[in-house]
């Protein structure tokens, strides 16, 4: 350093040189980080854009198995599987149903990429015709609320349901009171005990998930989700969600979403090392799409910052619509 506190010119060589730019690099973005999220449904040759995802589709089991062995021979290594089922109910009972979409597809993709690692998504919203991620209960006053308790015994339904299937790792996204502690009960009961829990620990209730829910056909028809997802005012409720997560028997855990709350994040690393991913949400998706469309930014420059951003803030793993682009810039 000189006397003014600006480095000296040695150091500003080192950065003008491209090879060791890279060689001093201290975060590297690489393919074994990413995972890619699916949106499946029933039915075959299916593969419908999604309009508030360009660039994204529903697929059915068979053309998703398809893309999924495409991704495999780009180097990616794991998916992230959203059902849509055909029929729904106030239960969601679709959603632990063996032959379910879900169960459908992961046996598909591990036949044609058996290399992939499928993490299937465990929720209701999807499957129940209120939209909400578990059965709803009716107060005296008549005010509408999920019912924590009966929830637990459907979502521990549905990761069975999927290990069974073949899934490798099973993700909660409800953020149920004592999820993970109930699933990973009944895996282990039922000899599931090598399978993995990837929890949505710390997830805000956010706008950011707004073309997700024209994605997964899992919008409310009634109410909002602030009673059990988090408050992104509310930063000191993170760790204690981690540990509690942690504490249940999670083996991995998440931020949602990612590219807006790199503090949260890096909270999140300080507190334990656990494996940690990241999910680089749907709305954080659609706003660099949307600058790019509109010529406000280069896309493969924006992605690659945003996304190193997200590893340098503490991720090990980052759930991202861009997987596929990354794979081939990477």
């Amino acid at each position: 350093m000189n006397g003014f506190g600006f480095p000296t010119r040695r150091m500003r060589r080192l950065r003008m040189h491209a090879t060791l730019r890279e060689m001093l690099a201290e975060v590297r973005l690489d393919r074994m980080d990413l995972i890619a999220p699916l949106f499946v449904r029933e039915g075959e040759g299916i593969r419908r854009p999604i309009a508030a995802l360009p660039g994204q589709f529903q697929l059915s089991p068979d053309t998703a198995a398809e893309t999924a062995r495409r991704w495999s021979d780009l180097g990616l290594r794991a998916v992230l599987l959203f059902g849509i089922p055909k029929c729904k109910d106030a239960a969601g009972s679709g959603a632990w149903d063996p032959a379910g979409v879900v169960p459908q597809a992961v046996a598909q993709i591990k036949r044609a990429a058996p290399e992939m690692v499928v993490i299937t998504d465990v929720c209701l919203c999807e499957y129940t015709n209120h939209g909400h991620c578990g059965p709803i209960t009716t107060g005296a006053d008549g005010a509408r609320t999920v019912d924590n308790d009966a929830a637990l015994l459907s979502l521990a339904r549905v990761a069975v349901a999927h290990a069974r299937s073949g899934a490798d790792v099973v993700a909660p996204s409800d953020m149920m009171d004592g999820r993970v502690a109930a699933i990973r009960s009944a895996l282990d009961d039922q000899g599931l005990i090598h399978t993995p829990i990837m929890s949505y620990a710390v997830k805000f209730a956010s706008q950011l998930y707004a073309p997700f829910r024209e994605a997964a056909e899992g919008s409310l028809r009634f109410g909002d989700r602030r009673s059990h997802q988090m408050d992104f005012r509310a930063p000191r409720q993170v760790r204690p969600e981690v540990m509690l997560d942690l504490q249940e028997g999670a083996d991995i855990v998440m931020v949602k979403p990612a590219a807006t709350y790199l503090d949260v994040i890096q909270t999140v690393r300080a507190a334990c090392d656990a494996p940690l991913a990241a999910y680089h949400v749907s709305g954080e998706y659609g706003m660099l799409v949307a600058a790019v469309q509109l010529g406000f930014l280069e896309e493969r420059a924006a992605v690659m910052e945003v996304t190193t951003a997200i590893k340098r803030a503490g991720a090990d793993l980052i759930i991202t619509y861009f997987a596929e682009k990354l794979a081939g810039w990477l």
